[in-house]
């Protein structure tokens, strides 16, 4: 009986010991993939170069416009491309147009590009030519994490020239996260023949 208990305790023993190392050699499950389009999905994003461009919404819009301002001369991507989520959206849109002897009539459409592509569009541009551009007046609605800014902009090609060269209105969506704030996409339109800011863009809401 004592060698049978013995042996019966000797088996349970190795049980366990088994049990525990099969347990051991088990991987731990792996944490599922960010989702695409997410800042976690973009862990090379750059972090903004100055903290004081990112913590207010007024100071998030006032940093777009400065950092693509100046003289002609080369502009700062790295913090340009730290005002946007990964993917963001920068748009202009294309008016309708009325047909000439050298093209068609034009349907009107938006076109969207990425931070990387209106740097890559827009920098010979701005190294040969000085621009400045600024929000004269800003409506601003919140909801939550979401912002929207409705920015009426006037753009000089030199910092003191007594008249815009053009304005028009800025579309801005912003969201906060990651303690900070984030241009989701801005939508732009200039005046043009035909299309000019009415007085209520030129003022500030409630006046």
């Amino acid at each position: 009986m004592i060698r049978s208990r013995d042996l019966i305790l000797s088996c349970f023993l190795v049980g366990l010991t088994l049990n525990a190392s099969a347990q051991q050699s088990t991987p731990a499950a792996s944490a599922p993939p960010p989702l695409v389009g997410t800042l976690a999905g973009h862990p090379d994003w750059p972090a903004a170069k100055n903290p004081g461009d990112v913590d207010t919404v007024d100071h998030l819009v006032a940093s777009l416009y400065d950092v693509v301002s100046g003289p002609a001369g080369q502009r700062d991507w790295d913090r340009f491309r730290a005002l946007f989520m990964p993917d963001g959206r920068l748009a202009w849109i294309d008016p309708e147009s009325a047909a000439t002897k050298d093209a068609p009539p034009g349907n009107g459409d938006a076109v969207f590009l990425t931070p990387d592509m209106f740097m890559q569009q827009n920098g010979p541009y701005f190294k040969t030519h000085g621009f400045f551009e600024r929000s004269i007046v800003k409506r601003v609605e919140e909801f939550g994490n979401l912002v929207e800014v409705w920015s009426t902009k006037e753009s000089r090609d030199a910092k003191d020239d007594a008249q815009p060269s053009s304005r028009g209105i800025d579309a801005f969506q912003i969201v906060h996260a990651h303690g900070r704030f984030w241009i989701a996409s801005l939508i732009f339109d200039d005046e043009r023949p035909g299309v000019t800011l009415p007085a209520k863009y030129l003022k500030k809401a409630g006046l």
